[in-house]
C-alpha cells in the first residue's frame, strides 16, 4: 500500500492532481488523473475494518475538516486518546494499527500488567462480529472438549490496537491456546496485507505471554504461524486436525482432561 498520495487538490504542477474511485483527493474540476481505485487511506480503513467516522471521532476538533478529505496513511495530526490521556501526535497509520498514545503503551509495559498477561477473563459488553462459520467451528469443537463460556479476552503485556488485551475467536483457558478463523471474506481482502500484519502481532502479543494460537486459513489464504491449517472450508476434517494440533501443543494428557466422554451430561460441554 502507499504511504502517501498525491496532493489533494491542484498544485500548478501539471500532472500532480488527483482524484479517486472513493472521491477523495483533488476536486472533480481540478483532477487531472483519476485513479479507480480506494485511496490509500481508505484502504487501510477496510483492512482495519473500520470507518472514517470512528476516526474522525478520535482526532482532535481542529484536525477533523482535513482528515474528512484526507488520503495519505502517513498524515500527521492531533490525536484523543480513548482512555482520557493527553492528546498526541501521530500519523493516520500509527493510530489505525498502532499500540494507542504513549501513556497507554508505557501502562502496557508496566510491572503490573506484565504480571497480569496471560490471563483469560470475561470482558463485559464486549461486542464483536462472529460468523456463522465462526459458530459452527465453536459448536463443532464443544462436541470434542469443554469450551468456557465466561471468558472471551486474554490480557496482554503490551497494547493491541490501544488495548492491554486481544479477543480471540476460541479461547481454551485450560490448554492456553487460542483458535481463530480466518477467512478472506466476500470482498477478498481480510486477513491480507496491513490485516495480516496485525494478526502476526495479535499471535506475538499471546505468545509473549504463554499461549499458543492455531489459525484456520480458508479459501485461499496461506498459513499464518507454526500452527496453521489451510483449508478451502471448514470440515469435520479440519475439526479433527485441530485436536491433533492441541495434543501436540500441549500433551495429549492435557486434552485428554478437557475431552467430551459418552457419559458426560449435555451441560458439561462448556464450562
Amino acid at each position: 500500500m502507499e504511504d502517501d498520495a498525491p496532493p489533494r487538490t491542484g498544485t500548478g504542477v501539471p500532472g500532480t492532481s488527483v482524484r479517486f474511485r472513493c472521491g477523495h483527493g483533488a476536486p472533480v474540476d481540478e483532477a487531472r488523473i483519476t485513479l479507480q481505485r480506494q485511496c490509500p487511506l481508505c484502504m487501510l480503513l477496510a483492512e482495519t475494518r473500520r470507518t472514517r467516522d470512528q476516526l474522525l471521532h478520535r482526532v482532535a476538533p481542529a484536525g477533523r475538516a482535513a482528515l474528512a478529505v484526507e488520503t495519505r496513511i502517513g498524515a500527521d495530526y492531533e490525536w484523543i486518546c480513548v482512555r482520557g490521556h493527553s492528546r498526541y501526535s501521530a500519523s493516520v497509520r500509527e493510530v489505525l494499527t498502532g499500540p494507542g498514545c504513549p501513556k497507554c503503551r508505557r501502562n502496557a509495559q508496566a510491572p503490573a500488567a506484565r504480571f497480569e498477561g496471560g490471563v483469560p477473563f470475561m470482558k463485559p459488553g464486549l461486542r464483536l462480529g462472529t460468523s456463522q462459520t465462526e459458530q459452527r467451528l465453536r459448536v463443532m469443537l464443544a462436541e470434542r472438549i469443554r469450551l468456557p463460556h465466561r471468558v472471551n479476552a486474554i490480557k496482554i503485556s503490551r497494547t493491541f490496537f490501544g488495548k492491554p488485551e486481544v479477543w480471540p475467536d476460541i479461547i481454551i483457558p485450560g490448554l492456553m491456546v487460542a483458535i481463530e478463523y480466518d477467512d478472506p471474506g466476500r470482498d477478498g481482502m481480510s486477513h491480507r496485507g496491513l490485516k495480516e500484519t496485525s494478526d502476526r502481532e495479535k499471535d506475538a502479543a499471546l505468545n509473549e505471554v504463554g499461549w499458543e494460537v492455531i489459525r484456520l486459513r480458508a479459501n485461499g489464504l496461506h498459513e499464518l504461524g507454526p500452527y496453521s491449517i489451510v483449508c478451502p472450508a471448514l470440515s469435520s476434517g479440519v475439526v479433527d486436525r485441530i485436536m491433533e494440533l492441541l495434543m501436540q501443543i500441549r500433551g495429549v494428557e492435557a486434552v485428554d482432561r478437557l475431552r467430551i466422554r459418552p457419559e458426560d451430561g449435555p451441560d458439561s460441554r462448556e464450562g
